[in-house]
């Protein structure tokens, strides 16, 4: 256990930054099955730039890796031109 003030904000800091981004983690990859389970072209181009926007967030914000995020933006890219 910590002993120090300091030590013991960055936990709760630590533990407050991990719920928010577990949430938004998951709430992106639940956008993500939605895109891919969507066949509609029309759908599909109005949820991609809003995934996109989604991903690029958590990379920045390293909740995920960078070219894991590149991979994703570029292969739902293709799925939705292939759609439409």
């Amino acid at each position: 256990m910590a002993n120090h003030k300091s030590a013991l904000k960055r936990i709760r800091a630590n533990a407050a930054k991990r719920l928010r981004n577990r949430y938004q983690a998951k709430t992106t990859r639940n956008a993500i099955k939605k895109l891919r389970g969507t066949t509609d072209a029309e759908e599909a181009k109005v949820l991609l730039p809003r995934v996109v926007s989604m991903l690029d967030r958590l990379a920045k914000k390293n909740v995920i890796h960078k070219n894991k995020a590149a991979n994703n933006k570029s292969k739902l890219t293709k799925l939705v031109s292939k759609l439409g």
